[in-house]
């Protein structure tokens, strides 16, 4: 408990702010946790970490953008979803809680920093001393960066809770790599990843950065062993061709041309595939980008021509029909990029790919409810 109430604050309060902002902070985490002032807040957030142990599934913010490549704005994803969430469901934390889903809150988010190993020994000492107190400075088991701070908090949630399913706001997609990285070390029998994106994200490296948005997806093969337990969905912006990647890195792909003239039918191609592979859990990463730039504009990196919503929510439900969810997640959402209308439509998407994944990981009734 000490460690997850050091590297975590409340739902909503892992980007810093004493002016900017705060008022509204605040007040979503007063709704977030239905709390009457801060204090209130406060002793309800320790006390969904404390039901850690018994919950079905942890929601956790990322709200880290440092990892992106174009247009930066992801950090607030966490907060805009979560209010998108709200704004439909008002009483969502109240069926969230009957379900057993714990919101654990968000890891706190050094904006300048992405991961601990790209950082000098002075930086994470005097990083450790604004985070943690003077006394903390030495103290090299202590993260400070957001990706090295989030691998620490799933594996600690992982390790209170084995059977505790994991969703995650990001963020850029880089924040997708610690929860596959502490899922690698909690999880012994074979899983896979399907990835829903427009883009690959199978650089070894940008730019001699080795976790990013380009890149985290590559690491998460390797993790993975190859052997087709990455399955990507909804490629569309790549210089290299589907018959490169899969033949390289030996990924499954399924391009988001191939879902316009085939539809549904992927899906059962995507699952058909994982049952082949004898794989029976699965982690679902879900960048926003992969959904077409017209559902939702607010994202560094929209494209056109990509999936549909109606599409994405199958592809969710069905997956989990037929494996056991691990975990998942919703990325690249960026409420700042575009006007308040692309705003308005991106996290209201995504909080239905959110509220589709986490009925499907705990079948809650109290969920399944919303869905129709």
């Amino acid at each position: 408990m000490d460690d997850l109430t050091r590297f975590l604050r409340p739902a909503g309060g892992g980007i810093f702010t004493v002016s900017t902002g705060r008022a509204q902070q605040e007040a979503l985490q007063r709704r977030l946790y239905d709390a009457p002032d801060a204090d209130d807040v406060q002793r309800k957030w320790q006390a969904a970490l404390a039901a850690v142990a018994e919950a079905r599934a942890a929601i956790v913010g990322i709200p880290s953008d440092t990892g992106a490549g174009l247009v930066r704005g992801a950090a607030f994803g966490p907060e805009g979803v979560r209010r998108a969430l709200l704004a439909a469901y008002p009483d969502f934390s109240a069926r969230a809680a009957r379900a057993g889903i714990v919101d654990v809150g968000d890891v706190f988010a050094v904006p300048q920093l992405l991961d601990d190993d790209m950082l000098s020994d002075e930086q994470r000492r005097r990083t450790r001393a604004a985070l943690y107190g003077p006394a903390a400075a030495a103290d090299s088991g202590l993260p400070v960066a957001p990706l090295s701070i989030a691998e620490r908090v799933i594996t600690e949630l992982l390790a209170r809770n084995p059977r505790l399913g994991i969703f995650m706001i990001g963020g850029d997609h880089s924040v997708a790599w610690p929860v596959v990285a502490a899922l690698s070390r909690a999880v012994s029998e074979p899983w896979a990843i399907v990835h829903v994106d427009a883009h690959t994200d199978l650089l070894p490296e940008r730019l001699g950065v080795r976790i990013c948005f380009a890149t985290w997806a590559y690491h998460a093969n390797e993790l993975l062993g190859r052997g087709g337990r990455l399955v990507q969905v909804g490629v569309r912006a790549s210089s290299r061709s589907k018959q490169h990647w899969e033949s390289t890195l030996g990924v499954r792909q399924f391009w988001a041309d191939e879902v316009r003239a085939r539809g549904d039918a992927v899906i059962d191609d995507v699952v058909g595939h994982l049952r082949g592979l004898g794989v029976a859990r699965v982690y679902l990463s879900n960048d926003i980008d992969a959904t077409d730039s017209a559902a939702a504009p607010s994202t560094g990196a929209p494209e056109a021509n990509g999936l549909a919503p109606a599409f994405v929510r199958a592809l969710i439900a069905r997956v989990a029909d037929e494996f056991a969810l691990l975990g998942g997640d919703v990325v690249e959402v960026a409420p700042s990029i575009g006007g308040p209308e692309d705003a308005r439509r991106t996290t209201a998407v995504a909080a239905g790919y959110m509220l589709e994944t986490l009925a499907a990981m705990t079948d809650a009734s109290e969920l399944r409810q919303l869905r129709q």
